[in-house]
Protein backbone atom coordinates (compact mmCIF):
# COMPACT_ATOMS: atom_id res chain seq x y z
CA UNK A 1 0.00 0.00 0.00
CA UNK A 2 1.58 3.31 -0.99
CA UNK A 3 1.91 6.60 0.82
CA UNK A 4 -1.11 8.00 -1.04
CA UNK A 5 -3.36 5.47 0.68
CA UNK A 6 -6.17 6.99 2.78
CA UNK A 7 -8.95 4.74 4.01
CA UNK A 8 -12.14 6.74 4.38
CA UNK A 9 -14.25 6.50 7.49
CA UNK A 10 -17.50 6.36 5.52
CA UNK A 11 -18.64 2.84 4.73
CA UNK A 12 -19.88 1.73 1.34
CA UNK A 13 -23.62 0.98 1.19
CA UNK A 14 -24.87 -2.54 1.43
CA UNK A 15 -24.33 -4.19 -1.93
CA UNK A 16 -26.76 -6.43 -3.71
CA UNK A 17 -26.47 -10.20 -4.00
CA UNK A 18 -23.73 -11.61 -6.17
CA UNK A 19 -24.49 -13.24 -9.47
CA UNK A 20 -21.97 -16.05 -9.67
CA UNK A 21 -20.76 -16.49 -13.21
CA UNK A 22 -18.60 -18.85 -15.16
CA UNK A 23 -18.59 -22.60 -15.55
CA UNK A 24 -16.02 -25.25 -14.75
CA UNK A 25 -16.04 -29.02 -14.73
CA UNK A 26 -16.60 -30.87 -11.47
CA UNK A 27 -18.62 -28.19 -9.71
CA UNK A 28 -18.35 -28.86 -5.98
CA UNK A 29 -21.87 -27.73 -5.04
CA UNK A 30 -24.48 -25.18 -5.92
CA UNK A 31 -24.46 -22.33 -3.41
CA UNK A 32 -26.90 -19.52 -2.73
CA UNK A 33 -25.72 -16.13 -3.86
CA UNK A 34 -24.20 -14.51 -0.75
CA UNK A 35 -24.66 -10.85 0.09
CA UNK A 36 -21.79 -8.39 0.29
CA UNK A 37 -21.33 -6.09 3.26
CA UNK A 38 -18.81 -3.28 3.89
CA UNK A 39 -17.94 -4.67 7.31
CA UNK A 40 -18.62 -8.06 8.89
CA UNK A 41 -18.08 -8.40 12.67
CA UNK A 42 -15.90 -11.31 13.71
CA UNK A 43 -17.92 -14.35 14.74
CA UNK A 44 -17.08 -17.96 15.47
CA UNK A 45 -17.39 -20.11 12.37
CA UNK A 46 -16.41 -23.50 13.86
CA UNK A 47 -15.32 -24.93 17.18
CA UNK A 48 -14.63 -28.37 18.64
CA UNK A 49 -12.87 -30.02 21.56
CA UNK A 50 -11.10 -33.08 20.22
CA UNK A 51 -7.82 -34.93 19.97
CA UNK A 52 -6.21 -33.23 16.97
CA UNK A 53 -5.55 -29.71 15.79
CA UNK A 54 -5.52 -27.15 12.99
CA UNK A 55 -3.40 -26.95 9.83
CA UNK A 56 -3.52 -24.58 6.91
CA UNK A 57 -2.23 -24.07 3.37
CA UNK A 58 -1.88 -20.59 1.90
CA UNK A 59 -0.39 -18.50 -0.89
CA UNK A 60 -0.63 -15.10 -2.51
CA UNK A 61 -1.96 -14.86 -6.05
CA UNK A 62 -0.03 -11.85 -7.34
CA UNK A 63 3.49 -10.46 -7.12
CA UNK A 64 5.76 -7.77 -8.54
CA UNK A 65 6.89 -7.72 -12.17
CA UNK A 66 8.93 -4.51 -12.39
CA UNK A 67 9.78 -1.46 -10.31
CA UNK A 68 7.65 1.66 -10.74
CA UNK A 69 8.87 3.87 -7.89
CA UNK A 70 12.22 5.63 -7.69
CA UNK A 71 14.52 3.89 -5.25
CA UNK A 72 12.43 0.71 -5.03
CA UNK A 73 14.35 -2.49 -4.40
CA UNK A 74 14.66 -4.82 -7.43
CA UNK A 75 11.60 -7.02 -7.80
CA UNK A 76 13.65 -10.22 -7.68
CA UNK A 77 15.16 -9.24 -4.34
CA UNK A 78 11.75 -8.31 -2.91
CA UNK A 79 10.44 -11.78 -3.75
CA UNK A 80 13.35 -13.14 -1.73
CA UNK A 81 12.39 -11.02 1.28
CA UNK A 82 13.78 -7.53 0.73
CA UNK A 83 11.73 -4.55 1.87
CA UNK A 84 9.15 -3.37 -0.64
CA UNK A 85 5.44 -2.47 -0.83
CA UNK A 86 3.01 -3.33 -3.60
CA UNK A 87 2.43 0.28 -4.71
CA UNK A 88 6.10 0.54 -5.76
CA UNK A 89 5.72 -2.14 -8.44
CA UNK A 90 3.86 -3.24 -11.52
CA UNK A 91 2.01 -6.26 -10.15
CA UNK A 92 1.21 -9.36 -12.20
CA UNK A 93 -0.47 -12.72 -11.62
CA UNK A 94 1.49 -15.73 -10.38
CA UNK A 95 0.87 -18.76 -12.61
CA UNK A 96 2.00 -22.32 -11.87
CA UNK A 97 -0.48 -24.69 -13.52
CA UNK A 98 0.46 -24.13 -17.21
CA UNK A 99 -3.25 -24.13 -18.07
CA UNK A 100 -4.02 -21.43 -20.68
CA UNK A 101 -7.61 -21.20 -19.43
CA UNK A 102 -6.68 -20.09 -15.91
CA UNK A 103 -4.82 -17.18 -14.38
CA UNK A 104 -3.11 -16.42 -11.04
CA UNK A 105 -2.85 -20.10 -10.10
CA UNK A 106 -0.71 -20.92 -7.04
CA UNK A 107 -0.07 -23.99 -4.91
CA UNK A 108 0.56 -24.73 -1.25
CA UNK A 109 1.06 -27.88 0.78
CA UNK A 110 -1.58 -29.02 3.25
CA UNK A 111 0.03 -31.12 6.00
CA UNK A 112 -2.83 -33.19 7.38
CA UNK A 113 -1.10 -35.82 9.58
CA UNK A 114 -1.15 -39.41 8.38
CA UNK A 115 -4.08 -41.27 9.89
CA UNK A 116 -5.99 -38.10 10.78
CA UNK A 117 -9.64 -37.45 9.89
CA UNK A 118 -10.62 -34.05 8.51
CA UNK A 119 -13.47 -32.69 10.65
CA UNK A 120 -13.84 -29.28 8.98
CA UNK A 121 -12.26 -27.27 6.16
CA UNK A 122 -12.91 -23.74 4.94
CA UNK A 123 -11.30 -21.88 2.04
CA UNK A 124 -10.87 -18.10 2.25
CA UNK A 125 -9.87 -15.85 -0.63
CA UNK A 126 -9.81 -12.12 -1.35
CA UNK A 127 -7.90 -9.10 -2.53
CA UNK A 128 -8.12 -5.75 -4.30
CA UNK A 129 -10.39 -5.36 -7.34
CA UNK A 130 -9.18 -1.88 -8.34
CA UNK A 131 -5.60 -1.29 -9.46
CA UNK A 132 -4.53 -0.65 -13.07
CA UNK A 133 -7.82 -2.32 -13.95
CA UNK A 134 -11.22 -2.74 -12.27
CA UNK A 135 -12.34 -6.33 -11.80
CA UNK A 136 -16.09 -7.09 -11.69
CA UNK A 137 -17.32 -7.75 -8.13
CA UNK A 138 -19.84 -10.31 -9.38
CA UNK A 139 -16.93 -12.74 -9.79
CA UNK A 140 -15.84 -12.49 -6.13
CA UNK A 141 -17.73 -15.61 -5.12
CA UNK A 142 -16.02 -18.16 -7.38
CA UNK A 143 -12.60 -19.84 -7.55
CA UNK A 144 -11.20 -23.04 -9.01
CA UNK A 145 -9.57 -25.57 -6.67
CA UNK A 146 -7.55 -28.68 -7.55
CA UNK A 147 -6.82 -31.32 -4.92
CA UNK A 148 -3.41 -33.04 -4.98
CA UNK A 149 -3.11 -34.80 -8.31
CA UNK A 150 -6.67 -33.89 -9.28
CA UNK A 151 -8.57 -31.68 -11.70
CA UNK A 152 -10.13 -28.33 -10.93
CA UNK A 153 -13.49 -28.08 -9.16
CA UNK A 154 -15.51 -24.90 -9.07
CA UNK A 155 -15.97 -23.61 -5.52
CA UNK A 156 -18.66 -21.02 -4.82
CA UNK A 157 -18.82 -18.79 -1.76
CA UNK A 158 -21.49 -19.96 0.67
CA UNK A 159 -21.57 -17.05 3.08
CA UNK A 160 -21.70 -13.28 3.35
CA UNK A 161 -18.84 -11.58 1.56
CA UNK A 162 -17.03 -8.60 3.00
CA UNK A 163 -16.60 -5.80 0.46
CA UNK A 164 -15.34 -2.28 1.11
CA UNK A 165 -14.46 0.57 -1.24
CA UNK A 166 -12.52 3.76 -0.54
CA UNK A 167 -10.74 6.39 -2.61
CA UNK A 168 -8.09 4.00 -3.88
CA UNK A 169 -9.01 0.36 -3.37
CA UNK A 170 -11.92 -2.06 -3.69
CA UNK A 171 -11.27 -4.88 -1.21
CA UNK A 172 -13.17 -8.06 -0.44
CA UNK A 173 -12.98 -11.47 1.22
CA UNK A 174 -15.10 -14.54 0.42
CA UNK A 175 -15.17 -18.09 1.82
CA UNK A 176 -16.67 -21.55 1.37
CA UNK A 177 -17.03 -24.79 3.31
CA UNK A 178 -14.88 -27.31 1.41
CA UNK A 179 -14.92 -30.15 3.95
CA UNK A 180 -15.99 -32.90 1.51
CA UNK A 181 -13.36 -31.84 -1.02
CA UNK A 182 -10.53 -31.82 1.54
CA UNK A 183 -11.62 -35.15 3.05
CA UNK A 184 -11.31 -36.65 -0.41
CA UNK A 185 -8.10 -34.88 -1.43
CA UNK A 186 -6.17 -35.09 1.84
CA UNK A 187 -2.59 -34.03 2.35
CA UNK A 188 -0.45 -32.68 -0.46
CA UNK A 189 -0.16 -29.73 -2.83
CA UNK A 190 -3.44 -27.87 -3.37
CA UNK A 191 -3.90 -25.45 -6.27
CA UNK A 192 -6.22 -22.43 -6.30
CA UNK A 193 -6.80 -20.28 -9.40
CA UNK A 194 -9.09 -17.60 -10.79
CA UNK A 195 -8.87 -15.36 -7.73
CA UNK A 196 -10.79 -12.22 -8.63
CA UNK A 197 -8.01 -9.70 -8.03
CA UNK A 198 -6.73 -6.87 -10.20
CA UNK A 199 -3.23 -6.53 -11.59
CA UNK A 200 -1.28 -3.45 -12.63
CA UNK A 201 0.01 -0.42 -10.75
CA UNK A 202 -1.57 2.29 -8.63
CA UNK A 203 -0.82 4.41 -5.59
CA UNK A 204 -2.66 1.83 -3.47
CA UNK A 205 -1.20 -1.31 -5.03
CA UNK A 206 -2.41 -4.80 -5.88
CA UNK A 207 -2.78 -7.68 -3.43
CA UNK A 208 -4.66 -10.93 -2.96
CA UNK A 209 -4.38 -14.55 -1.91
CA UNK A 210 -6.05 -17.62 -0.40
CA UNK A 211 -5.89 -19.69 2.78
CA UNK A 212 -7.30 -23.16 3.42
CA UNK A 213 -7.94 -23.76 7.16
CA UNK A 214 -8.46 -27.41 8.20
CA UNK A 215 -9.43 -28.97 11.55
CA UNK A 216 -8.56 -32.63 12.02
CA UNK A 217 -9.01 -35.43 14.57
CA UNK A 218 -6.22 -37.84 15.53
CA UNK A 219 -6.56 -40.11 18.56
CA UNK A 220 -2.90 -40.05 19.64
CA UNK A 221 -2.65 -36.23 19.72
CA UNK A 222 -3.44 -34.11 22.82
CA UNK A 223 -6.97 -33.00 23.62
CA UNK A 224 -7.38 -29.48 22.23
CA UNK A 225 -10.01 -26.82 21.73
CA UNK A 226 -9.94 -25.51 18.18
CA UNK A 227 -11.97 -22.67 16.71
CA UNK A 228 -12.16 -20.67 13.51
CA UNK A 229 -13.36 -17.07 13.47
CA UNK A 230 -13.90 -14.81 10.48
CA UNK A 231 -15.11 -11.33 9.59
CA UNK A 232 -14.01 -8.38 7.50
CA UNK A 233 -12.61 -5.25 9.14
CA UNK A 234 -10.54 -2.32 7.89
CA UNK A 235 -7.95 -1.26 10.47
CA UNK A 236 -5.98 1.94 10.23
CA UNK A 237 -4.37 4.54 12.44
CA UNK A 238 -4.52 8.12 11.21
CA UNK A 239 -5.33 11.60 12.37
CA UNK A 240 -4.16 10.73 15.86
CA UNK A 241 -6.58 7.82 16.14
CA UNK A 242 -5.70 4.14 16.32
CA UNK A 243 -8.09 1.59 14.84
CA UNK A 244 -8.60 -1.55 16.89
CA UNK A 245 -10.40 -4.84 16.36
CA UNK A 246 -11.05 -7.10 19.36
CA UNK A 247 -12.03 -10.77 19.29
CA UNK A 248 -12.96 -12.59 22.52
CA UNK A 249 -12.46 -16.36 22.55
CA UNK A 250 -14.29 -17.88 25.53
CA UNK A 251 -15.11 -21.32 26.87
CA UNK A 252 -11.48 -22.43 27.13
CA UNK A 253 -10.12 -24.80 29.74
CA UNK A 254 -6.37 -24.41 29.31
CA UNK A 255 -4.32 -25.83 32.21
CA UNK A 256 -1.40 -23.90 33.65
CA UNK A 257 1.60 -24.33 31.41
CA UNK A 258 -0.62 -25.19 28.44
CA UNK A 259 0.34 -24.56 24.84
CA UNK A 260 -1.47 -23.03 21.90
CA UNK A 261 -1.23 -21.17 18.64
CA UNK A 262 -3.19 -18.54 16.74
CA UNK A 263 -3.35 -17.95 13.00
CA UNK A 264 -4.26 -14.71 11.23
CA UNK A 265 -5.13 -13.85 7.62
CA UNK A 266 -4.86 -10.18 6.63
CA UNK A 267 -4.73 -8.14 3.42
CA UNK A 268 -2.56 -5.19 2.39
CA UNK A 269 -0.22 -5.14 5.36
CA UNK A 270 2.99 -3.37 4.30
CA UNK A 271 6.47 -4.50 5.23
CA UNK A 272 8.24 -1.65 6.97
CA UNK A 273 5.11 0.44 7.66
CA UNK A 274 5.02 0.39 11.44
CA UNK A 275 2.16 0.59 13.92
CA UNK A 276 0.21 -2.63 13.39
CA UNK A 277 0.30 -5.07 16.29
CA UNK A 278 -1.41 -8.09 17.84
CA UNK A 279 -1.80 -8.58 21.59
CA UNK A 280 -3.54 -11.31 23.57
CA UNK A 281 -4.79 -11.09 27.15
CA UNK A 282 -5.70 -14.16 29.21
CA UNK A 283 -8.39 -14.01 31.89
CA UNK A 284 -5.58 -14.23 34.43
CA UNK A 285 -4.64 -10.71 33.32
CA UNK A 286 -1.45 -11.70 31.56
CA UNK A 287 -1.09 -9.54 28.41
CA UNK A 288 1.35 -10.63 25.72
CA UNK A 289 2.35 -8.90 22.51
CA UNK A 290 2.64 -11.55 19.80
CA UNK A 291 5.62 -11.43 17.47
CA UNK A 292 8.44 -13.58 16.13
CA UNK A 293 11.67 -13.11 14.13
CA UNK A 294 9.79 -12.56 10.85
CA UNK A 295 6.89 -10.54 12.30
CA UNK A 296 8.11 -7.73 14.59
CA UNK A 297 5.78 -6.59 17.38
CA UNK A 298 5.11 -3.24 15.61
CA UNK A 299 4.94 -4.64 12.05
CA UNK A 300 3.07 -7.92 12.48
CA UNK A 301 1.15 -7.71 9.19
CA UNK A 302 4.18 -7.45 6.94
CA UNK A 303 3.37 -9.71 3.96
CA UNK A 304 4.62 -13.03 5.33
CA UNK A 305 3.32 -16.62 5.34
CA UNK A 306 5.04 -18.20 8.34
CA UNK A 307 4.54 -20.35 11.43
CA UNK A 308 6.41 -19.28 14.58
CA UNK A 309 8.58 -17.12 12.30
CA UNK A 310 9.51 -19.85 9.81
CA UNK A 311 8.10 -21.30 6.60
CA UNK A 312 6.26 -24.49 7.55
CA UNK A 313 5.04 -25.91 4.23
CA UNK A 314 5.95 -25.84 0.55
CA UNK A 315 4.48 -23.22 -1.77
CA UNK A 316 4.67 -22.56 -5.49
CA UNK A 317 5.78 -19.83 -5.90
CA UNK A 318 7.39 -19.40 -2.49
CA UNK A 319 7.96 -15.65 -2.18
CA UNK A 320 9.16 -14.40 1.18
CA UNK A 321 7.65 -10.92 0.77
CA UNK A 322 4.10 -11.50 -0.44
CA UNK A 323 3.46 -7.79 -1.09
CA UNK A 324 0.19 -7.36 0.74
CA UNK A 325 -0.89 -10.83 1.89
CA UNK A 326 -0.35 -12.29 5.37
CA UNK A 327 -1.20 -15.76 6.69
CA UNK A 328 0.84 -16.25 9.85
CA UNK A 329 0.68 -18.53 12.89
CA UNK A 330 1.99 -17.30 16.27
CA UNK A 331 2.90 -19.10 19.49
CA UNK A 332 0.24 -18.54 22.18
CA UNK A 333 2.09 -20.44 24.91
CA UNK A 334 3.54 -17.34 26.66
CA UNK A 335 -0.02 -16.11 27.30
CA UNK A 336 -1.13 -19.48 28.67
CA UNK A 337 1.46 -20.00 31.39
CA UNK A 338 -1.14 -19.46 34.13
CA UNK A 339 -3.90 -21.30 32.27
CA UNK A 340 -6.89 -19.59 30.65
CA UNK A 341 -10.65 -19.77 30.36
CA UNK A 342 -10.82 -16.92 27.87
CA UNK A 343 -8.49 -14.98 25.56
CA UNK A 344 -8.92 -11.48 24.16
CA UNK A 345 -7.12 -10.73 20.90
CA UNK A 346 -6.63 -7.09 19.98
CA UNK A 347 -5.42 -5.95 16.55
CA UNK A 348 -4.13 -2.45 15.87
CA UNK A 349 -3.81 -1.00 12.37
CA UNK A 350 -0.87 0.73 10.75
CA UNK A 351 -1.29 4.34 9.61
CA UNK A 352 -1.81 3.27 6.01
CA UNK A 353 -4.29 0.56 6.93
CA UNK A 354 -4.91 -3.11 6.30
CA UNK A 355 -7.86 -5.50 6.22
CA UNK A 356 -8.36 -8.32 8.74
CA UNK A 357 -10.18 -11.46 7.62
CA UNK A 358 -9.56 -14.68 9.61
CA UNK A 359 -8.53 -15.80 13.10
CA UNK A 360 -8.03 -19.47 14.02
CA UNK A 361 -7.07 -20.66 17.49
CA UNK A 362 -5.79 -23.94 18.96
CA UNK A 363 -5.24 -24.44 22.70
CA UNK A 364 -4.68 -27.39 25.04
CA UNK A 365 -7.73 -28.59 26.96
CA UNK A 366 -7.97 -30.49 30.24
CA UNK A 367 -8.59 -34.21 30.01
Amino acid sequence: MGSTRRILGALAPLLSCLVLSGNAPNALAAAPAPKEMPRIPFTQRYQAVQHGGLVRASNSGISCRKERAAGAEPCGEVKQGAAGVNSDYEMFYSEVDKDPDTYNSTRAELKVPAGAKVSYARLYWGGNLRVGEQKPPQDNGRVLVAEPGGAYSEVLADTRIGHRTDDGSDAYQASADVTPLVRRGGAGMWTVSQLNIAMGHSGVGAWGGWTLVVAYEKADEPLRRISVWDGFAALWAGGGQEALETVDVEGLDVPAGGTGRVGVVAYDGDRGTLGDSLTVTADSGRRVQLSDPENPFNDVMNSTITEFGRPSFRRQPEHMNNLGYDADVFDLSPALSGGARSLTFQFAGENQGHFLGVLFVQTDARR
